[in-house]
């Protein structure tokens, strides 16, 4: 069925982003790194990480509780290998540091092939297809995965949420190939707490299988969910499990107490984030069928894929692709009235013009 959206401006969308990060004290960098992924994720379509969610994150978990620290700079500490980073983030705004590493991974890759950036005491980094995709478009593969900012998911055949939603984010430069790059990009759990948030708004209800409630019992309604459950049980479960253990070996604290003031205060409370880039020439073994190159081979493999009677069948980004289409097409970025009516929240927290949405193109979409 049709749904009603509203066309907000790119340029009037990100006044107000940035405005809503500098008002709570973030830097002109950091506002714009927030503006720039929070107008990307409209534009794409991602409505569960855009600026509405970005900015309830920063008051649940960072400035307006004093955990993220506006103005933080990064600590690049020493590494004995030259294709990896390791940084702390000084609970630095998540936005700035992954487009900063995954910069710094893209001049990496293209010294050494491949390079890599592991941070310690991050925060957020929202919507990480938004970074992958951004990579990809300039020619490379791309992955990041992040521990969440508490810990929402309970492990498959238990009832205590211990780990994070945890998503793993894949980006692959196909757009020579099939015109826009392939982005694999799940949360762990059925579906992301971003989109319990957005149900609840809507006044929907929820799938089964997403969400239990206080007392581990499954349920789809969105105002009892208080934890996820993992995408196809232990699978899944070994998925949202990775994270953990990237967040081990890179120096994160213990999930359960992740973003809380429970447990021994000695331990550590911040996400982790990994980001990965390699140049595609440094795997490219000169040695496909038919003289193929190598973005012919990949051209080929997926239309094999996607043939024999799958041809009905879509590529993980091609919704964003198709988001990105609209959002061109009709000259905007899309949003309902409701949240239209969170953005106008922002607005009066940090002084802005609300939006009015009589003055707003409307299209049924």
């Amino acid at each position: 069925m049709p749904e009603t959206y509203y066309i907000v401006p790119q340029i009037q969308h990100d006044a107000l982003i940035k405005k809503a990060y500098l008002f709570r004290g973030y830097t002109a960098d950091e506002a714009a790194a927030g503006a720039r992924f929070c107008s990307s994720a409209s534009y794409y379509g991602i409505r569960t990480h855009n600026g509405i969610k970005a900015l309830h994150l920063d008051e649940l978990f960072g400035s307006k509780v004093g955990r993220w620290k506006p103005g933080a700079k990064i600590d690049k500490k020493p590494s004995r290998f030259a294709a990896a980073e390791i940084w702390d983030a000084n609970f630095k705004l998540g936005q700035a540091v992954a487009y900063e590493a995954m910069d710094t991974c893209i001049k990496l890759a293209e010294k050494y092939g491949v390079g890599m950036v592991s941070v310690d005491n991050a925060t957020h980094y929202l919507w990480g297809g938004g970074y992958v995709m951004d990579v990809a478009l300039k020619g490379y593969l791309a992955y990041t995965n992040c521990t969440s900012a508490t810990s929402e998911v309970v492990p498959f055949g238990g009832k205590t949420p211990t780990m994070g939603t945890n998503p793993h984010s894949w980006g692959f430069p196909t757009q020579d190939a099939i015109g826009f790059p392939i982005v694999i990009d799940w949360a762990t759990s059925t579906v992301a707490m971003g989109r319990i948030q957005v149900m609840k708004r809507e006044g929907k209800p929820l799938g089964p299988g997403w969400a239990v409630d206080a007392e581990g019992n499954p349920t789809t309604d969105p105002h009892k969910a208080v934890a996820l459950l993992p995408f196809g049980l232990h699978k899944g479960y070994g998925m949202g499990l990775i994270d953990e253990l990237y967040a081990a070996y890179i120096g994160g604290g213990l999930p359960r107490i992740r973003g809380t003031a429970l447990g021994d205060p000695k331990e550590k409370r911040a996400s982790t984030f990994y980001f990965q880039v390699i140049h595609p020439d440094a795997i490219n073994g000169n040695s496909f069928s038919n003289n193929r190159t190598q973005t012919q081979n990949v051209k080929a493999v997926i239309a094999d894929i996607l043939g024999h009677g799958n041809e009905k069948s879509i590529l993980p980004g091609q919704p964003e692709a198709n988001s990105g289409a609209l959002s061109k097409k009709h000259g905007g970025l899309l949003f309902t009235h409701a949240e239209i009516e969170e953005f106008n929240h922002l607005a009066k927290e940090c002084g802005e013009t609300p939006w009015n949405v009589s003055e707003l193109k409307a299209v049924q979409v």
